[in-house]
């Protein structure tokens, strides 16, 4: 079973719920003050598609173009069916959705920003779903390094580096 833990903040990825269509760049966040990130998405299809989902690291939240170092933990959910567990996936450092996918499911990511060395920012792109149908939305949940930082959240804390 998969949970987020209590005191995650949350970053958008996307600004809302986007179009595959044509692939999708998410925002980079820092993770200079995270312990874990987990990278959330939601997404929505009338259809199943074979899509790549790749987190991308980098050392300026400008520059991230280079795939994670390690392996990391990964969740995939039915939403629309009567199941709707979360199902640990094979580790990786991208993931690809089956064409036989749920028309309506999640797919979580667990960065450890400690295992990624010298990279300290975070971002990812979508592989072109050529669907316009084929909706994702992605929010950055961030694990505080320090617990005074839950409290007192700048508006730019992971957003900058």
């Amino acid at each position: 079973m998969f949970y987020l833990p209590e005191g995650a903040f949350p970053v958008q990825g996307t600004v809302g719920c986007v179009t595959a269509n044509g692939a999708v760049t998410l925002d980079n966040i820092s993770m200079k003050n995270a312990q874990m990130v987990y990278m959330v998405f939601h997404i929505t299809s009338g259809s199943g598609h074979n899509i790549a989902y790749t987190p991308l690291v980098g050392i300026a939240v400008a520059t991230c173009a280079t795939a994670l170092p390690n392996d990391v933990p990964i969740w995939y959910g039915d939403v629309s069916t009567t199941s709707t567990q979360l199902t640990r996936q094979t580790a990786a450092k991208a993931h690809t959705t089956a064409a036989t996918a749920s028309l309506t499911s999640y797919l979580i990511f667990q960065i450890d920003p400690a295992s990624c060395g010298v990279y300290d920012c975070l971002g990812g792109t979508v592989a072109n779903a050529a669907h316009a149908d084929y909706l994702i939305s992605c929010t950055y949940w961030i694990v505080p390094r320090y617990q005074s930082k839950v409290a007192s959240m700048t508006a730019n804390e992971y957003i900058i580096d």
